[in-house]
């Protein structure tokens, strides 16, 4: 009797040890963190999320593939900053609190006080889309809630934190600056570098303008030396100045990343993230 039952033990066994296994192999792969979602991914300074709350996972979805700056737009409707890329499409539950603020707090927090360790806070662009000084009232009074992740201004001094907001779009161009205590800064225009009496680079550390008043170029063969030049000089012209350098409207092309790149341009936009990604870290070899 108990010849016969030892090698059906033996069978039970190795069942037993192949199911372990197997269920090591899925937690590994599956992840039972709950904080899975928020690994440390390799961070890419360079990179911006145009638009990015038009993707599947706002804001979450470029954190994990190391993006350096994301860019919101924002409604002001019935006091409230909704997000979305058209007055007609605003829900109220897309605040910006909710879409950006929050998961930005759970973020940070998961990962010991900041954004990427190591790295330069992460640029939260606000592209505002209603009158500028009113939506202003109400995002310095959001961002001062948030006072834990986002990098403030006082006088002459400046707190660095894990984010810093930058508003473009309709900006309040005299009420910001003018602002003694301010939690956001301007996201300038081409037309404003080396202007008289301007902004000073605390209130306006980014300049941005249309990628076609630079050049008629969308990455259609090589780019041409004309545009080389020009792009090279732009961000000779802005770092100058202590400003960072991006341009929207580019074309999501390798060819156009790679100028952009080489030039030393600050942010590089694009609506493909992942497409993005795999060129700043090596892995562009395919793509025209």
């Amino acid at each position: 009797m108990g010849s016969s039952c030892e090698p059906q033990r033996t069978q039970r066994a190795q069942r037993r040890t192949t199911l372990v296994g197997f269920l090591c192999v899925l937690c590994v792969l599956c992840g039972s963190n709950p904080q899975r979602t928020f690994a440390q991914p390799s961070p890419l300074d360079h990179a911006h999320a145009h638009n990015d709350y038009e993707h599947a996972r706002p804001l979450l979805g470029a954190l994990e593939l190391g993006y350096g700056s994301v860019e919101a737009d924002v409604w002001l409707v019935n006091g409230a900053l909704l997000v979305a890329h058209a007055r007609d499409s605003v829900r109220t539950d897309r605040t910006l609190e909710a879409v950006y603020l929050e998961p930005l707090r759970a973020w940070v927090a998961a990962h010991d006080g900041s954004v990427y360790a190591g790295r330069p806070p992460l640029t939260l662009l606000v592209d505002v889309k209603s009158n500028a000084d009113s939506a202003y009232v109400v995002l310095d009074s959001v961002l001062r809630r948030y006072d834990d992740l986002f990098t403030s201004w006082h006088g002459d001094s400046v707190t660095e934190r894990p984010v810093v907001a930058v508003i473009s779009g309709e900006r309040p161009l005299v009420t910001l600056p003018a602002s003694r205590d301010r939690w956001a800064a301007l996201d300038g225009r081409l037309t404003d570098l080396g202007a008289a009496h301007g902004t000073p680079a605390a209130a306006m550390p980014l300049v941005s303008d249309d990628w076609k008043h630079v050049t008629k170029w969308r990455g259609d063969g090589p780019a041409p030396a004309s545009v080389r030049r020009t792009v090279a000089r732009l961000v000779t012209r802005t770092h100058a100045e202590g400003r960072r350098l991006r341009f929207w409207g580019t074309p999501d092309r390798v060819v156009v990343w790679r100028l952009l790149r080489d030039a030393g341009v600050d942010f590089i936009g694009a609506d493909d993230l992942n497409a993005l990604h795999d060129f700043l870290v090596g892995r562009d070899g395919r793509r025209p």
